[in-house]
């Protein structure tokens, strides 16, 4: 998968791309991601990629000119999404939706905003991390690089990790142990210790459908509630009423 990176900071995100997984899966051949510095087609004697915005107002906004210029000596992978606020939120949905594709790019904005014209006419959509302000789209990038290259084949070792992790099912994550079985008076699951691996499965899942009702019980809702069965494990496990 081919992941292009236009950002005023490149050096920032090659940094992180070095490191970890997503480090091991660009020198395995598996993640072709390239960063590109949004200054290299400005025009004047300092590189300037920003304005004061038409109208007034405090700070600066990201140019047209330079942005359209770097992206069309690129043709990077397409779709190119802007990183900033008003985008569609980004999730483990998207991130597959993303892996399952060819590549994609990633605009980073920076200062008070980017020239809408960029929005309109040169990305093919918009993302965000959520509803909280960054001082530029650098970190959106790494982390919406990190959660689609983990999710490529060979990238984790073993492609089925990623079925059981938060948000897999709609559901966060069962609790995990390891040892010792008991760490200052605080044991292990008798269950884990078992050897029943289908009573295993069974815990496991009513433990993530559990968790997943008191901490984001809006999760459930957007599954459209419990099912029967969802139901009949929570009771096997005495965490909910028959």
């Amino acid at each position: 998968m081919r992941i292009d990176v236009f950002t005023i900071f490149p050096d920032m995100v090659e940094a992180f791309a070095g490191r970890s997984l997503i480090g091991k899966a660009r020198g395995a051949g598996l993640l072709d991601l390239r960063c590109h510095d949004l200054r290299s087609e400005a025009t004047d004697v300092h590189r300037s990629v920003d304005d004061s915005p038409f109208g007034g107002g405090a700070g600066m906004v990201l140019m047209p000119e330079p942005l359209f210029a770097a992206v069309e000596k690129v043709q990077p992978p397409r779709p190119l999404y802007f990183l900033g606020p008003a985008g569609r939120r980004f999730d483990q949905a998207i991130a597959r939706e993303l892996a399952d594709g060819d590549g994609f790019s990633l605009l980073c904005g920076r200062y008070e905003g980017v020239d809408a014209r960029v929005v309109d006419h040169l990305c093919d959509g918009e993302l965000s991390l959520g509803d909280f302000v960054l001082n530029g789209g650098e970190v959106a990038a790494m982390a919406v690089v990190e959660a689609v290259g983990r999710l490529l084949p060979g990238v984790m070792g073993n492609d089925t990790s990623a079925d059981d992790e938060s948000f897999s099912d709609g559901l966060l994550e069962y609790p995990q142990y390891t040892r010792p079985a008991n760490f200052r008076e605080w044991d292990v699951p008798d269950v884990l210790r078992s050897g029943d691996h289908g009573k295993i499965a069974r815990w496991r899942r009513a433990q993530a459908l559990a968790r997943t009702m008191e901490r984001r019980p809006d999760l459930i809702q957007a599954r459209g509630g419990l099912t029967d069965e969802d139901r009949r494990i929570l009771v096997e496990f005495g965490l909910a009423d028959e």
